[in-house]
């Protein structure tokens, strides 16, 4: 009998206290996450210093993230607007046993917020054409609620347009999270690398409504043109109607060489 995973090696299922005050707060709404395991040596090369990949039972994920930023608050309640984005993550920790995300590539439909996240950042923001929809029996039988996203890159066009398109089905709500749900769903922030330093950047939210849903359809090349192969197999996918998500800066990790 395989053995249960060990609890330790989960995100805690609250988000911690931030260690500043927030500077960004986001609302996130309709969001769609497709996962395939991954390899964690594959993983390893594509990570910022300081940080290794994060593991569940001897593998990591790489995920695809699509949903509606409904608005964004700056400090002072300066409203950002809102738009679409459709990232491809990996999942890290440091050595502080911080466990975060870090964005191999961000597809969003606002220039301001692509340069703004690479100037204040370092974010990979990648100005693209986002599109998101949510129907009641989307898949064409009527039967359950069905999401589409779909996304391509407006610059640059060569070797090839990045481009994906997502269709899910939503199904059953999840009561008690797997491990594996919790695993890619509880990230309390993201590693990324700016100014020539890691940096942490501390994120916290309500607990996410999740449904589990079926894949009705994918085809993309973000994960090629993010430097991943993607994995052979049906992805996990799981849907939320969103959350409300503050942001604070963590700090920079120690120098590596």
């Amino acid at each position: 009998m395989a053995s249960a995973p060990d609890a330790s090696r989960l995100p805690p299922p609250t988000a911690p206290p931030l260690p500043r005050p927030a500077l960004m707060l986001q609302e996130w709404r309709d969001v769609a996450f497709w996962h395939w395991p991954l390899p964690p040596e594959e993983a390893a090369p594509l990570l910022p210093p300081g940080t290794r990949p994060d593991v569940l039972d001897g593998v990591t994920y790489v995920g695809v993230v699509a949903f509606r930023v409904a608005r964004t608050r700056l400090p002072g309640g300066v409203p950002g607007g809102g738009y679409g984005e459709v990232n491809v993550r990996l999942y890290s920790v440091d050595g502080l046993g911080r466990r975060g995300v870090v964005f191999l590539s961000l597809e969003a439909s606002s220039a301001h917020t692509v340069l703004a996240g690479r100037a204040a950042a370092g974010l990979p923001y990648m100005w693209s054409d986002v599109s998101v929809s949510v129907s009641v029996g989307a898949d064409g039988d009527g039967d359950g609620d069905g999401a589409a996203y779909a996304t391509r890159r407006r610059l640059p066009r060569s070797p090839g347009p990045a481009r994906g398109r997502f269709r899910l089905r939503v199904g059953d709500p999840v009561d008690d999270p797997s491990p594996f749900e919790r695993f890619v769903t509880d990230r309390w922030g993201l590693h990324t690398h700016h100014a020539g330093r890691t940096r942490w950047v501390a994120a916290a939210h309500p607990d996410w409504r999740l449904y589990r849903a079926s894949p009705l359809g994918w085809d993309e090349t973000l994960l090629e043109r993010a430097g991943i192969t993607r994995p052979p197999g049906v992805p996990s996918v799981l849907f939320s109607p969103g959350t409300d998500t503050r942001f604070a800066p963590g700090g920079a990790l120690p120098r590596h060489r």
